[in-house]
């Protein structure tokens, strides 16, 4: 069994990379999720972050890394804080992104929730700015008609 320490140190190394790299670490990550892992994203999927969409499986986290990766360039992924209880960690942080379609740069606040059985990723929810990342996504508002 791991500990919370233990827990807290994978997780710091994962996000320290993922930070470095900006996106490039996406094997990091992988390698830390259970083949079951239940991955998910407060936007679930809405237009603009199709790629948010609920997975069940490594497989379909990884495609969740490559479409994010298609649409968007990491300017930074921020760390502030790693808080662990038991078998849960959560991450509180910032982190910037540019769409790549739009040229749109979203700054927001990042929480990411995560539970882990024998130092793998079993469970993962990602919160976000999901307003800023979708108007991001679509492109400025057009003007107004007079």
């Amino acid at each position: 069994m791991k500990t919370e320490s233990d827990n807290v140190a994978l997780i710091s190394e994962a996000y320290q990379q993922w930070h470095d790299s900006r996106g490039a670490s996406v094997q990091k990550w992988l390698d830390l999720m259970s083949h079951g892992v239940r991955f998910r994203s407060l936007a679930g999927g809405a237009a603009g972050l199709e790629f948010s969409r609920d997975c069940a499986s490594r497989d379909e986290v990884a495609r969740y890394f490559a479409e994010l990766g298609n649409d968007w360039d990491m300017i930074h992924y921020t760390v502030d804080e790693l808080i662990a209880q038991g078998d849960r960690v959560v991450m509180l942080g910032s982190c910037g992104w540019k769409n790549r379609r739009t040229g749109i740069v979203v700054q927001t606040p990042k929480a990411d929730f995560l539970r882990l059985e024998g130092g793998k990723v079993v469970e993962f929810f990602e919160f976000f700015d999901t307003a800023k990342a979708m108007a991001a996504s679509v492109g400025p508002a057009l003007p107004a008609a007079t």
